[in-house]
C-alpha cells in the first residue's frame, strides 16, 4: 500500500510542477481513465462470480483469497501463492 500512497504523491508533485510551469500533461483525458476503471472492475467480476456460483456468498466471494489477490494484483512485498520471495 506504501508504494501505491508514494506513487499518488509523485503524481501529484508532477502535476503540481505541471500546473507552475503551465505545461500540459501528457496524461489521458479523464474519461479515457474513467473507461480504464470501468474496464478493470469489469475484470473483477469473472473470480468474484466464479465463488459465488460456487455456492459461497457474496461478501465470501470479495474477501476470499483467491479474488483479493486477483483484485488488488501482487503487492509490492507480498510473496507469491509458489512460496517465492520477489527476489
Amino acid at each position: 500500500m506504501r508504494v501505491y500512497l508514494l506513487s499518488l504523491a509523485a503524481g501529484i508533485l508532477v502535476g503540481v510542477i505541471y500546473g507552475l510551469l503551465n505545461v500540459r500533461s501528457p496524461a489521458p483525458p479523464v474519461v479515457a481513465l474513467v473507461g480504464l476503471f470501468g474496464i478493470l472492475l469489469g475484470e473483477q467480476i469473472v473470480p468474484i462470480a466464479r465463488q459465488v456460483m460456487n455456492g459461497e456468498s457474496a461478501l465470501g466471494a470479495c474477501i476470499s483469497r483467491e479474488c483479493r489477490e486477483h483484485i488488488l494484483g501482487a503487492l509490492p512485498g507480498r510473496h507469491s501463492r509458489t512460496g517465492q520471495g520477489d527476489s
